[in-house]
């Protein structure tokens, strides 16, 4: 792949690296004259970075348009980085050090649909659960682990999502009322956390947030606990070590930042915590 007769192999791979992290759910698609005046390069050069990608299948090229999209060898390396640990054997560095210092156990979800999915958990030294966590669904409208997703996204979003739809109940903590539940939403969004007690089970407790990449949610990162035996320590005091794991794990998934003139916003920082936790019969839980 030679970007230009001057240009060294290194140059010419970090331009190739550029291009493919250029693309996002704002820019799915470049032409020519287009990406030569973002990078800075003439269009002859900016043809061939594309033409070279195109032909190892990186990019696909439009016969129509003769615009560059994603190819299907993006869509191999992403499979074979999930078949091989993916999104859960990254987070695992900020879940073991959140479990060990918090002593409960950390669980990180991203969304499946009215779910979030739980893809890496640690336990502490005394587990939530007997059985693994790995690839149980959380459902929106029951407990921290999902609120703490839901409650960030875009309300016009969510409530496309979860307009119309039936509820199931877990306990008789679970809100399945699609207005209270959208209330109970916007509460947790003011309030910059998520809280529960009893919501999908009745014998845990959790405290979720979300992880952002720029101002959009992409996940949760939450800290469970049994409720019985009670501890000494409350789960809503381990809240400012939650969130600095929710920021790592946030700065590990962004690939954003390494790339000033996407235009995308840095990091919104959450509401500072206000440590008053709603009752079980006040809601939220």
């Amino acid at each position: 792949m030679s970007e230009s007769p001057g240009a060294s192999p290194l140059q010419t791979v970090d331009r190739a690296l550029e291009v493919l992290l250029s693309y996002s759910e704002r820019r799915t698609d470049w032409g020519v004259l287009e990406l030569a005046a973002d990078l800075g390069i003439d269009k002859s050069a900016a043809h061939r970075l594309l033409a070279a990608l195109a032909s190892k299948k990186f990019l696909r090229r439009d016969p129509v348009t003769r615009r560059y999209s994603l190819g299907p060898a993006m869509w191999r390396m992403a499979a074979l980085w999930e078949r091989t640990g993916g999104l859960g054997a990254l987070a695992l560095q900020v879940l073991e050090p959140l479990a060990h210092d918090t002593d409960r156990t950390a669980i990180f979800a991203i969304p499946d649909g009215l779910h979030v999915r739980c893809v890496a958990a640690v336990d502490g030294a005394r587990p939530m659960r007997s059985h693994s966590l790995v690839g149980e669904l959380y459902p929106a409208n029951a407990g921290a682990t999902s609120r703490a997703y839901f409650a960030f996204l875009d309300g016009i979003e969510r409530r496309s999502l979860i307009a119309g739809r039936v509820f199931a109940r877990f306990s008789e903590l679970t809100q399945n009322d699609e207005q209270a539940l959208e209330r109970l939403f916007e509460e947790t969004a003011r309030q910059g956390y998520a809280y529960s007690e009893g919501e999908y089970d009745y014998r845990t407790r959790a405290l979720g947030l979300p992880v952002l990449l720029g101002a959009r949610p992409v996940g949760s990162l939450s800290l469970g606990e049994s409720k019985y035996p009670e501890r000494p320590d409350s789960l809503l005091e381990h809240l400012p070590r939650l969130r600095r794991a929710a920021d790592d794990l946030s700065a590990l998934l962004d690939i954003e930042t390494q790339r000033r003139r996407t235009g995308r916003h840095p990091a919104r920082r959450l509401p500072s915590p206000t440590p008053s936790i709603t009752t079980d019969t006040g809601r939220p839980s």
